[in-house]
């Protein structure tokens, strides 16, 4: 059962690195969460409710990972420093954050 699920992990990698176009995409996912249902549950019913959103990838080959860095970037900065007493010390503080995180 094992071994299953990691191919199965493996071809849902592949499914979304070789896929050439939309349509030949949504086939590949379509025909893989068949497969994965009974061993990815939960996965494969999250997937069919962002399904739009997930096929999206097929159309512009783009993630939202960058945004999502820099809003986790930012949750952050707000959480070490709550006593900024305006929003643009705010405003430098966060570009010094991101243009040198170490500090």
């Amino acid at each position: 059962m094992v071994g299953i699920m990691h191919s199965l992990k493996s071809e849902f990698h592949e499914l979304f690195e070789k896929s050439k176009s939309l349509g030949d995409g949504i086939l590949k996912l379509m025909d893989w969460l068949n497969k994965a249902q009974p061993y990815y549950r939960n996965s494969v019913a999250t997937i069919k409710r962002w399904l739009a959103e997930v096929v999206g990838y097929f159309e512009r080959r783009t993630t939202k990972g960058i945004v999502e860095g820099i809003n986790n970037k930012l949750k952050l900065l707000k959480r070490c420093g709550l006593g900024f007493r305006n929003f643009n010390n705010f405003k430098i503080r966060a570009l010094l954050f991101w243009h040198y995180p170490n500090i």
